[in-house]
């Protein structure tokens, strides 16, 4: 593992135990050691990076798509942090304004993957290619938004909560659905279109 895979994977670790944190607060849920998140998180992605290195000797790929889903791990609790943000200061978790806060917190995880895919899970460097790449990459992104923002919406605003979960549990599940709906098509999408 290089210098700068260690580190991102420390930082992603990091961002992502402060973010799990907000959508922990928004949703009331009480964790008998969250303080502990904010160090175990890192630990545990530097720990998954590495197992993956050691498989990735034989077939890179594993370390590519161990470097995705650590970044699509980020991206997906940015995507949830910032909706539970928007849901915390406003009250609303339902309703054609959960559908617009969904589409906001979706495109900031985007703009973010972007840059984390192409110049860490991907490794491309060369800015000539950028705009184009750039206008690929959000073609992808815009379909994922649609299959995103889609599966939010048709598993909070038409199932609606289910098995006496409150609305704002039942926005995260909405949304965390939607994500693993997504995720697949955007890793096929950036690896085979974007990024080949």
């Amino acid at each position: 593992m290089k210098k700068s895979d260690i580190l991102a994977a420390v930082i992603i670790g990091e961002v992502s135990a402060w973010l799990t944190l907000l959508i922990f607060k928004n949703i009331r849920l009480e964790l008998p050691f969250w303080w502990g998140l904010p160090i175990v998180l890192p630990i545990l992605a530097l720990i998954g990076l590495w197992i993956a290195s050691i498989l990735g000797k034989r077939l890179f790929i594993i370390y590519q798509a161990a470097k995705f889903l650590l970044v699509g791990i980020l991206n997906t609790l940015i995507d949830l942090g910032v909706l539970n943000f928007l849901i915390l200061i406003t009250g609303v978790a339902s309703g054609l304004n959960f559908s617009f806060f969904k589409g906001i917190s979706f495109l900031v995880a985007v703009v973010n993957s972007y840059f984390w895919n192409k110049f860490w899970t991907f490794e491309k460097r060369e800015i000539t290619k950028a705009p184009k790449e750039f206008v690929q990459f959000f073609t992808v992104a815009l379909i994922g938004l649609g299959i995103n923002v889609g599966v939010a919406s048709l598993v909070v605003n038409v199932i609606g909560p289910q098995f006496g979960l409150s609305e704002k549990i039942w926005a995260n599940i909405g949304a965390i659905t939607a994500t693993f709906i997504g995720m697949t098509w955007n890793f096929l999408g950036y690896k085979f279109i974007v990024f080949r």
